[in-house]
């Protein structure tokens, strides 16, 4: 499990700024990145540098061997000889050249003429200098284009999506930022971003945290927005919520932290029972009003109170962050941490969702084999259902309200009308249609946002299916598998639709690689929705797309023509 990815989020287009701005390592970054992580100026300041000499090191590195041959012509440069003897110097008296009175050699009486004409002053080789209109006539100046070359490179075209993917390779884990150019069916690595931890669930927003960050830019294409962004939160096996602006390279500190990095170390193991062999068992940690003590499973961002961000986290409880407090005043609900928390659930909350319907109904799903639903401001009016399995992803239906997905540890896929939900949970509740999806768990579900009745499930049998779900008279509905494959990413840990295009899917897993899947190139697929495409006013064009619609990134050792077909 060292090298996967777990998670994949879309950035529609037009939101990233076109030009992203370098990360400013100044005094206000560091007293900044202080406040957040609670910890001394000096402290801040030795690891960020530390941290960018680290970053500066492996760049220069990553083209060749550059950096090592730096190091080892200034290694020569202090070099002792071990077959010179050195110590002979003070062995004894040394040898010195005869002394002679003879100084003809040197010309002495001459001197004074040539001190005489030896022009003198600042200027006084003025003549040897050659002097260019421009930096471009100048043959020592080599480093003409390659800011602009850097820039063009760099650039993010409004017709272009960005993925975020939540990556862990050789123990190593990041975000990496891919574009995906639709018309040139291009995808490609722009730029990336340490993290501190094992990176579990991605949400992407465009609200602004509360930052004092000089690196801040909010509405970097909407100028006269300025409460509009692009960023990305992440969970992790640490208790604490990241938030990155993606319009910033080279970052080494998040925009904003939620929850107390001072207080929430990550969580150790407590050893349990006596004698000589002890079994380490993680206990249940003493919860907290203002933060989380566990790992961050779930995340959801409120689209229409986008101030608001709710999570869900392995210490039982679903918290309510407002990202207009400052992170870094001490407290709960009064202060910079939670302003609510809610502990619905007996175990582990795996997900998280808003309505997007209704803003302020939340979806919870949980290891205790449950699903909640409820009102954020009335948590204890809600309904539920057992569900006879763990829940491994939930998702509300765009097209109605009141339906919801949840997909399961044993393989199925449900569909639930809330309307219809008891508020106890003594007896399982029926859902309105089961779906045997995957051999093994469900890992994950999408709902298409531009077609009605369409879905994605990715599994652990490593296959990725598209299914199509119509309304039959007298309300029953029927569902029929559209197309399934194997992109190639091992145990899919990730399906997502993407916001613009409406049968492109992005799956990733266990593989830690990245599919970009064109569904609508398969024939089969545009005639199952072509009725639905039309009543939603998209129109697919008809075109011959390479692998069968999979696009994906070529790596440095795959082979070209049939081998990487294979």
């Amino acid at each position: 499990m060292s090298n996967l990815i777990s998670s994949v989020a879309w950035v529609r287009r037009g939101v990233s700024a076109q030009h992203p701005t370098k990360y400013i390592l100044n005094d206000q970054e560091l007293e900044r990145v202080s406040a957040l992580a609670r910890i001394e100026l000096e402290d801040a300041r030795t690891e960020l540098e530390r941290a960018h000499l680290a970053a500066l090191s492996m760049g220069k590195g990553a083209e060749g061997d550059e950096t090592d041959d730096a190091v080892a012509d200034d290694d020569e440069a202090n070099w002792v000889d071990d077959n010179d003897d050195a110590m002979d110097v003070d062995s004894g008296p040394t040898k010195s050249k005869p002394k002679s009175d003879d100084l003809s050699e040197y010309n002495l009486d001459d001197y004074d003429d040539d001190a005489k004409t030896t022009a003198v002053g600042p200027f006084s080789n003025i003549k040897g200098l050659t002097y260019y209109r421009d930096n471009e006539e100048d043959p020592y100046i080599t480093l003409k284009d390659e800011d602009d070359d850097e820039r063009e490179e760099l650039e993010v075209l409004p017709t272009d999506n960005l993925l975020v993917v939540a990556k862990t390779e050789d123990e190593i884990s990041q975000l990496e930022i891919y574009v995906y150019d639709e018309s040139e069916e291009n995808l490609y690595v722009h730029h990336d971003l340490m993290l501190p931890n094992f990176p579990l669930c991605l949400e992407w927003l465009d609200f602004p945290p509360a930052s004092s960050s000089s690196n801040s830019i909010p509405g970097p294409n909407n100028p006269d927005k300025p409460g509009f962004g692009n960023y990305i939160a992440v969970g992790t096996l640490d208790p604490e919520i990241e938030i990155w602006s993606l319009d910033i390279l080279d970052a080494m500190y998040p925009t904003s932290v939620l929850g107390r990095p001072d207080q929430t170390k990550a969580h150790v193991a407590t050893p349990l029972g006596t004698g000589k062999k002890k079994r380490k068992k993680a206990k249940h940690r003493s919860m907290e009003a203002g933060y989380h003590v566990d790992a961050v499973l779930g995340l959801s961002w409120n689209k229409t109170q986008r101030n608001l961000l709710a999570s869900a986290s392995a210490d039982r409880t679903v918290k309510l962050w407002d990202l207009t407090r400052d992170p870094t005043i001490n407290g709960g609900g009064e202060g910079g941490g939670a302003i609510r928390s809610f502990d619905v659930h007996k175990d582990k909350v795996q997900a998280v969702q808003w309505n997007a319907q209704d803003p302020t109904v939340l979806l919870t799903g949980s290891y205790d084999r449950t699903i909640r639903t409820f009102d954020s401001r009335a948590p204890g009016s809600g309904v539920g259902a057992i569900v006879g399995s763990d829940v491994e992803a939930l998702k509300w239906d765009p097209w109605e309200s009141h339906g919801f997905y949840a997909s399961l540890e044993n393989g199925l896929v449900l569909n639930f009308d809330a309307r219809a939900l008891p508020s106890n949970l003594d007896n399982p509740s029926p859902a309105r249609f089961t779906l045997s999806a995957h051999d093994g768990a469900a890992s994950a579900i999408d709902v298409n946002p531009h077609i009605k009745g369409c879905i994605v499930t990715g599994g652990m049998d490593k296959l990725v299916k598209v299914w199509n779900i119509n309304d039959e008279d007298g309300g029953k509905r029927t569902v029929s598998l559209v197309t399934s494959r194997d992109l190639g990413v091992g145990k899919v840990f990730s399906t997502v639709f993407s916001p613009d295009d409406p049968l492109t899917v992005a799956a990733a897993g266990s593989k830690a690689k990245l599919q970009v899947w064109d569904v609508g190139a398969n024939f089969g697929t545009r005639k199952a929705f072509a009725s639905k495409l039309r009543e939603a006013g998209r129109v697919l064009k008809e075109k011959e797309a390479s692998q069968g619609g999979v696009i994906g990134v070529v790596s440095d050792d795959e082979g070209s023509g049939d081998e990487a077909e294979e």
